[in-house]
């Protein structure tokens, strides 16, 4: 367990009635962290309520010489408390200059955190201080990403690996509460705040609407500005937990600033707790929440015209604070766990990688290499690697059968041997955050079971996408393949419903279906939009490792087209790997698929809940208008202006020859279908699906 010391600015009172935005943060994430019994907390306050047990106060005397600054005693206090519990980490909230005095004394990894503008702050305010920090320092933390920016204002953007951003989160509320006709202002009563902007917009809102009232919560030792009105009530100081209960049952929350706020609680917390929340544009604000209502302009006369609006009109009001609510943008159980991760990956022993969704993937598929990458398009491996990487990881990808194929000698040495040496130093080089695979069996559990030794963080998933329906003679075979490493690894992937594989292996429970995923760059054809000369398409192969047809192999798929062509009239049709045609590849592939309007998304045996051959994203990935059968259930997913479900073999008939007889029609349907496809199932979709998934975090496919 790692040892962890956090050190809170001087005067930063960790108490449950003063706690100001460093200690709430401190506290909060502290309570949810999987680190905390070894985590200890150390400031300096004459309150006595702390937070929690872990705290250890850091009592100053004062004293009278102007030559020992408060920052030099608060840190030699430190350095008295601390130095002797070899502490893995050190971790400074907002006071760079700390940091540089305790780097010297203390023999610890270091991770500093920006609650407000570094450019503010004695230690961080020139390049050159801030190019220190990143130098010395093991990783940055920002409240926002205004701060992060306003930390690298003059440097390398590249810098900007070494930090990160974690937000001050909320805990979402059980249950949205009755609203009571209040509107708030919480925070400094100061012009900064833009409490002067608020008073003169409320006093007019008060007055023009008297069954409401107007409160004001926080405090300003100096001169603010006064809110004389009978329906105005100002409530102090209140506690975090008080203010939390009264924004519950707020009707509207005011969030005016001047200031540049570093990231703006109060936004998060007042939308969170169901608020219709009027912000200013300044700073980290508009990061809160996703459901706030931003101010064009900062001045009372707009601010009195969003809150009148939002008064007059029931149904906005209530849309707003429903979706602030519902949707809450930082949660603590989340960041906390964030914040975990970053703090493991600083150690060897607890690298995960998983910080801000920045992974190393190791990719293990047939990159077709030996088949001269005609299998490019039908890719599912390749739109994987794509699809990891525009989400912003970094993938090394292993071709297992071109890396036997290449290797194959008369060496005594055994070839699987030599693979799985490959795939064990390869792993130690890289060390990813996860293995990822997809239809091989050339990876030995042994070898699963050592990378696993290696690091126990690591997560490992794999992918099939083989038809595993009971109708069809494979299917013992494929439903064993994906066994075999089913219960080795953490998550499992396949293209038909779990439900169809655990009719046949109960054993195996991490499962989660995936839909062949569609890529930018290789689904790249609009063919409503060309003049194809051909009216429907259908290619078919007796495996994609074999390019040609087996003589005298036939099955269900060729008796259904046999039967199709016999009702066809006047039907232009353009079928691959039927009646002694051979398949196509690659380039061949799509000069086919795209001189033909329509294509029929016919697969292997018999159609079973979501199940599709990879062609379905050829089809419709591409704008051809395509044809499905209502067995596989995929209305769940697509509508009939997207995809055409046929009943049977009439059926079928009849509906490709109403569509090419209006064509008008069919590119309009193609047209809605590519949309709705590339919508739901984009490369970065899916990859992001699978990590999500991977990793343990919900996640919808459709």
């Amino acid at each position: 367990m790692l040892k962890i010391a956090t050190i809170l600015p001087y005067k930063e009172n960790y108490s449950k009635k003063k706690a100001a935005a460093a200690s709430l943060w401190v506290h909060d994430f502290f309570k949810y962290s999987k680190l905390k019994k070894e985590n200890y907390i150390f400031g300096s306050t004459d309150q006595k309520d702390y937070l929690s047990k872990n705290y250890i106060n850091i009592h100053i005397k004062n004293s009278s010489s102007k030559l020992k600054s408060t920052t030099s005693q608060y840190c030699n206090e430190l350095i008295k408390k601390i130095q002797n519990k070899s502490f893995d980490i050190v971790e400074i909230h907002n006071r760079p200059l700390v940091f540089n005095i305790l780097k010297k004394k203390l023999n610890s990894s270091f991770i500093i955190y920006f609650h407000n503008d570094p450019l503010s702050m004695k230690g961080s305010k020139t390049s050159k201080e801030r190019i220190n920090l990143l130098n010395s320092v093991e990783k940055i933390i920002f409240v926002s990403e205004w701060v992060q920016k306003r930390f690298f204002i003059d440097l390398d953007k590249r810098l900007v690996n070494k930090t990160e951003v974690v937000y001050p989160s909320i805990h979402k509320q059980k249950k949205f509460l009755t609203k009571d006709k209040k509107i708030v202002f919480v925070g400094k009563l100061n012009p900064s705040k833009g409490y002067d902007i608020y008073r003169d917009a409320i006093l007019r809102i008060l007055d023009e609407y008297p069954v409401w009232k107007a409160y004001s919560i926080g405090d300003e030792s100096r001169n603010k500005p006064t809110i004389n009105h009978k329906n105005h009530f100002e409530l102090g100081y209140l506690s975090h937990n008080q203010v939390l209960k009264f924004l519950s049952k707020t009707e509207i929350a005011v969030v005016p600033s001047r200031w540049d706020e570093p990231f703006g609680r109060t936004s998060l917390e007042a939308s969170s707790r169901g608020c219709a929340t009027i912000i200013s544009n300044r700073g980290g604000l508009p990061e809160t929440s996703d459901s706030c209502v931003i101010l064009d302009k900062l001045n009372s006369e707009n601010l009195y015209n969003h809150i009148k609006d939002l008064i007059n009109n029931n149904s906005k009001r209530l849309l707003i604070q429903k979706k602030g609510y519902s949707n809450v943008k930082h949660l603590t159980k989340e960041n906390s766990s964030l914040i975990d991760d970053i703090r493991e990956s600083l150690f060897v022993n607890y690298r995960i990688g998983l910080i801000k969704n920045k992974l190393k993937i190791i990719n293990i598929y047939n990159l077709g290499q030996k088949l001269n990458h005609r299998l490019y398009n039908i890719s599912v491996g390749k739109k994987f690697t794509n699809g990891f990487i525009r989400n912003g990881h970094d993938v090394l990808e292993i071709s297992d059968r071109d890396f036997i194929k290449q290797n194959r000698t008369f060496s005594l040495t055994n070839i699987n041997d030599k693979f799985q040496n490959y795939l064990v130093e390869t792993f130690k080089n890289y060390n990813p955050d996860l293995l990822f695979f997809g239809h091989t069996n050339n990876i030995n559990l042994n070898t699963i079971n050592e990378i696993k030794s290696i690091n126990k963080k690591i997560v490992i998933s794999q992918w099939n996408e083989d038809p595993i329906m009971k109708s069809l003679k494979d299917s013992k075979s494929n439903v064993e393949k994906i066994s075999y490493y089913g219960s080795n690894v953490d998550h499992n992937f396949i293209t038909t419903h779990p439900t169809i594989f655990l009719n046949q292996n109960k054993k195996i429970n991490n499962l989660h279906f995936m839909f062949i995923p569609v890529d930018k760059n290789i689904e790249c054809f609009d063919v409503f939009k060309l003049k194809p000369r051909k009216d429907i398409f259908y290619a078919m192969s007796h495996g994609v490792n074999r390019a040609t047809l087996k003589k005298g192999k036939s099955d269900s798929r060729i008796h259904f087209l046999n039967g199709l062509i016999r009702k066809f009239n006047g039907i232009n049709y353009d079928f691959y790997g039927f009646k002694n045609k051979e398949p196509i590849w690659g380039d061949n592939f799509y000069n086919a698929l795209t001189n033909s309007k329509m294509g029929l998304n016919l697969s292997r045996g018999l159609p079973t809940k979501y199940y599709s051959s990879n062609r379905i994203a050829s089809l419709m990935g591409n704008g051809l208008l395509t044809f499905i059968d209502k067995r596989t259930q995929m209305n769940d997913i697509f509508k009939n202006d997207e995809i055409i479900f046929y009943s049977n073999l009439n059926d079928l008939s009849d509906k490709i020859l109403f569509y090419k007889k209006n064509d008008k029609l069919r590119k309009k349907i193609a047209k809605k279908g590519k949309s709705k496809y590339f919508q739901l199932f984009n490369e970065s979709k899916i990859s992001k699906y699978i990590i999500d998934k991977s990793f343990g975090n919900n996640s919808k496919l459709f």
